[in-house]
């Protein structure tokens, strides 16, 4: 059992991009759908689906690589933990990279990337920054 699922799942795509696998499976939960949503509306993953086992599923998640093999994603960064909650109001999210990546919060509509957040007007949980 893992103490920070999210982080785990970060860990894994982390791991996958940089030895330039084309998926990586992580154990599904609708907050890690929520993620790879995001993740995929904003480019950074080809796509994601799930996988049905004897216990709680997967996500197969997609990578994505540019025509020269690069990857898209370069850092993915767990921001808010388990012993430490990140919390930040609309007028209070960061700018990562000066606009160029991008970072996704849990919030009472659901994980949204900071563009919808400032969309909508609202604030959340910074769960991660991607760039």
């Amino acid at each position: 059992m893992w103490s920070d699922p999210v982080a785990d799942m970060l860990t894994r795509i982390r791991n996958a991009v940089r030895m330039h696998a084309r998926e990586v499976r992580v154990p599904a939960s609708s907050l890690k759908a929520g993620i790879a949503k995001v993740l995929q509306e904003e480019g950074y993953i080809l796509g994601f689906d799930r996988i049905q086992d004897t216990r709680q599923g997967l996500l197969r998640i997609h990578l994505k690589y540019d025509p020269t093999g690069a990857a898209v994603i370069r850092e993915i960064k767990r921001e808010s933990k388990a012993g430490r909650r990140v919390y930040r109001a609309v007028d209070e999210l960061p700018r990562v990279m000066n606009g160029l990546g991008i970072a996704i919060l849990s919030t009472n509509r659901g994980v949204l990337s900071d563009r919808q957040c400032k969309e909508m007007k609202v604030g959340g949980e910074l769960l991660c920054t991607v760039c």
